[in-house]
């Protein structure tokens, strides 16, 4: 995972504790990236499964 990966996990991890899913917003103002990058490496996550959309309930699974 890169740095970045790992930092979006945990902020995606940590929301969703909450029964909150970060929007692009959140995310951009944690990270301080743009939304292609942050898109990218969520992407990356998804496609080694480490994180999963159940899209019934709406909201994320983890590893």
């Amino acid at each position: 995972m890169t740095d970045l990966e790992r930092k979006l996990y945990r902020i995606i991890y940590n929301m969703s504790r909450f029964k909150k899913n970060p929007s692009m917003d959140d995310l951009k103002r944690k990270t301080g990236k743009d939304e292609p990058t942050i898109r990218k490496a969520v992407k990356n996550l998804v496609s080694r499964k480490e994180l999963t959309w159940d899209k019934q309930k709406k909201e994320w699974r983890f590893k």
